[in-house]
């Protein structure tokens, strides 16, 4: 059992905590997230087959590490392409995966939000 929050205190110096993982700053794990300036990054996209049944992805890569900004964006890519998605934000890497060969689409709704990009 891993639970080492703190339930109550006495102490009179209170420990800031994290609002998303709600452990202490100072185990607190969680990415941190970087301001969307959307004339400071270049969106990467690619078409991945290898490891996924013979099915094609649509990838964005290379985006800001924002979980609000790529929550949103995977939402309207989502539903403009009419197909399913997701995102991944890790401390490596933030992208976003959409089902199928959408790259006509996806290159749309970025010039759409003003993002630049490169790829295919």
């Amino acid at each position: 059992m891993n639970n080492l929050r703190t339930v109550y205190s006495t102490d009179p110096k209170e420990k800031v905590t994290c609002n998303k993982c709600k452990k202490n700053l100072t185990e607190c794990r969680c990415v941190k997230e970087e301001s969307v300036n959307k004339s400071q990054f270049v969106a990467v996209l690619r078409i991945e087959k290898n490891g996924r049944g013979g099915k094609s992805v649509t990838i964005i890569d290379k985006l800001p590490k924002n979980e609000s900004f790529l929550k949103e964006l995977t939402k309207q890519l989502k539903s403009k392409c009419a197909t399913g998605g997701t995102y991944r934000l890790s401390s490596s890497e933030s992208l976003i995966e959409i089902q199928g060969e959408k790259v006509d689409v996806v290159k749309k709704i970025l010039q759409m939000n003003e993002i630049k990009y490169k790829g295919l």
